[in-house]
């Protein structure tokens, strides 16, 4: 066996210091990473729905919620479990052995998706009531058999305080899989594939960025590893170490608990899409509909997805960067600034989300026509939109439970979600179309959050009323809805009807600036956030030094 150089047993209290400053900027690139793996998430469905139409959507959307099942373990449900196991070991041998159990453990799993997908796709198609989506869910599961070493690599460097490798591999990851995407949908534009073939292969794209960010952490592993085991680094790690400290049966058990906790989180509004794959279409056949409509109107109904997930980018960036001080309060035990944090995160990000919201809902008519070529389906996006504001306040809200390692409150409301949108989908869709998958998806998040606010402290909850039932920000919204609204009013006299997508495009640029200067000047006059909360936005330093000249 090659000669392991082990690890410091002990820590000084200046090894402590340089660790909590190494997991603070770790933090701090891993949260930028995800928001840039958000925005080209959200970016390349316009294209793509550009390229292959409602119903090529249809078919891509159908299927990308168990891709994003998928993500979630690969990327930010079992790595952040496993690098917390990592973490505690304080040698390379005891990692590695927890490295090679998690491999074992993650590669059943792996077998088992790959085979539920595979050998079941006919089923899970037949499920989502169009047979035709066979070989696309038939293709995704390759995926899966890639997860265990994505997993078990991301986990070992964020365990090891090595975020680069991760941040690195999981933005290749996704550019990789966007290229794919769009160069199989402009095939697809040109007739050389049908509908589901296009579906097909623009879901392998999964699988080859998996191989691409596979590559990358293969390279990072091996130098890493070559620092302890030589050579002969690869050979080492299938020398399995007699340790019967780390019980496999134990760490199977963690892992389906605790990470599966984690993965549940995690994935919320996939979740909820997935729902909608498997109720949805069906719903709409079942009620008369004719299937090449449904699929259509299903198409249009998807056009929510990017639409929330850009609305969501800031809330998302927010909880990302608080989360690592508020982790950092909590074990320190400081809790007037744990308390101090938790509140600006739940202000800034109902205050964003709430503008994004109704911001999105006042231009959304043209903003409809700039991405999507049409105005179809305005009624159901306005009413989808509506997600941005609820699923922020969740996820602002769950990082504040998550920097408190309570993950508890937010799976019992994730359930609690899940069902009532079953059951509202059942309901609703059967009386007012996909405007009633709309009102189940806004009714479930609801829902969610509802629980999560009634299970959390009385101080978190007396901090969210005091931000919702707050005039000033209620009086800020309306002013800027009515200032966009109305500007788009005046436009529409003064512009001849029937303006082109750039036209539009211009007219919503136009109408953007003028609701985030009302809402800025506002902002400023009613003094709702404090220096400090300016200071925590993007160029927020640059914009308080120019305002005081």
């Amino acid at each position: 066996m090659a000669e392991i150089k082990q690890q410091p047993m002990t820590q000084t209290p200046s090894s402590t210091s340089h660790n909590h400053k190494k997991i603070m900027q770790g933090a701090i690139v891993l949260s930028l990473a995800g928001v840039i793996v958000k925005i080209l998430s959200a970016i390349y469905r316009v294209p793509f729905q550009n390229l292959v139409g409602n119903t090529g959507f249809y078919v891509y959307q159908q299927v990308y919620p168990i891709y994003g099942v998928g993500m979630t373990f690969a990327l930010s449900g079992f790595p952040v479990f496993l690098s917390h196991l990592i973490a505690q070991e304080k040698n390379v041998t005891k990692q590695k052995t927890v490295m090679q159990k998690s491999f074992m453990i993650l590669t059943g799993l792996g077998l088992l998706c790959f085979c539920g997908l595979f050998f079941g796709g006919e089923s899970i198609a037949l499920l989502m009531g169009d047979k035709g989506l066979t070989p696309v869910v038939h293709m995704v599961s390759w995926m899966f058999l890639l997860m265990p070493f994505l997993v078990v690599s991301r986990g070992y460097f964020q365990g090891n305080f090595q975020v680069m490798p991760t941040a690195i591999s999981q933005i290749m990851e996704q550019i990789v899989r966007i290229s794919v995407i769009l160069l199989v949908a402009f095939i697809y534009s040109r007739g050389r594939l049908n509908l589901y073939n296009m579906g097909q292969w623009a879901m392998f794209s999964a699988t080859v960025a998996a191989l691409a960010a596979s590559v990358v952490l293969y390279g990072y592993l091996k130098k890493d590893w070559q620092q302890h085991f030589g050579t002969n680094w690869l050979k080492e790690f299938f020398v399995f170490e007699k340790d019967s400290s780390i019980s496999l049966k134990e760490l199977a058990y963690r892992f389906l608990t605790e990470g599966g906790t984690i993965c549940l989180v995690s994935s919320m509004l996939v979740l909820f899409q997935l729902v909608d794959s498997f109720t949805a279409y069906k719903a709409l056949v079942n009620g008369g509909v004719l299937p090449e409509v449904a699929k259509s109107l299903k198409g249009v109904y998807d056009r929510g997805q990017p639409l929330v997930q850009l609305g969501m980018v800031i809330g998302i960036g927010f909880t990302s960067s608080y989360l690592p001080m508020l982790a950092k309060s909590f074990a320190s035990q400081r809790e007037i600034l744990f308390r101090r944090e938790a509140k600006s995160l739940i202000k800034m990000t109902y205050i964003l989300a709430l503008m994004a919201t109704i911001g999105m809902m006042a231009i959304l008519p043209r903003l409809n026509h700039v991405l999507f070529g049409d105005t179809s389906g305005n009624v159901i996006l306005a009413i989808y939109i509506v997600s941005i504001l609820v699923a922020s306040m969740i996820m602002a809200h769950n990082g504040i439970l998550q920097s408190t390692s309570n993950y508890k409150i937010t799976l019992i409301s994730l359930l609690v979600g899940i069902i009532l949108k079953i059951v509202f989908n059942k309901v609703l869709i059967a009386h007012f179309g996909l405007v009633g998958a709309s009102l189940a998806t806004v009714g479930g998040l609801v829902a969610m959050y509802f629980v999560i606010f009634s299970l959390s402290s009385s101080y978190l909850q007396r901090i969210v009323k005091s931000v919702i039932i707050n005039y000033h920000i209620i009086g800020i919204a309306l002013m800027v809805f009515s200032s966009v609204y109305m500007s788009d009013f005046f436009i529409q006299e003064v512009v001849p009807h029937g303006v082109t997508r750039l036209g539009d495009f211009v007219i919503v640029l136009v109408e953007v600036m003028i609701g985030a200067i009302v809402f800025v000047s506002l902002a400023l006059y009613k003094q709702i956030f404090t220096t400090r909360e300016w200071l925590m936005m993007p160029k927020g330093k640059e914009f308080l030094r120019y305002i005081k000249k």
